[in-house]
């Protein structure tokens, strides 16, 4: 990967703009450096950033956790991790529970 503009980041990781302009404000990912018609440019660290951030999202961390557990130590980050997965799972298992009630009262109508 080489430097890519907004426009391009956004198009490539499948983000909005809205969304990095949030995690910018935030202070979670910047822009490296400008082209020369003044766009925004993003290297691959920051490129590397926005997905690791859209995953903690995608699998329920919040920003203001995100904002805390994207630096952390491995050790803490781990932690992290297991605790949501073990959320995921529980939500999966609600879930499943829930689309077998529906089924069921699908079949008494």
């Amino acid at each position: 990967m080489t430097e890519m503009t907004l426009r391009e980041l956004c198009i490539t990781l499948h983000v909005s703009r809205r969304a990095v302009q949030g995690y910018e404000k935030a202070k979670l990912v910047q822009a490296t450096s400008r082209n020369n018609r003044g766009y925004l440019l993003y290297d691959e660290e920051a490129q590397e950033r926005v997905q690791t951030i859209r995953f903690y999202q995608q699998i329920g961390f919040t920003i203001k956790e995100i904002t805390h557990l994207i630096d952390a130590a491995s050790i803490e980050k781990k932690h992290a991790l297991t605790q949501q997965l073990e959320v995921l799972k529980l939500q999966k298992k609600q879930l499943e529970q829930l689309i077998e009630k529906a089924k069921d009262h699908l079949d008494k109508i």
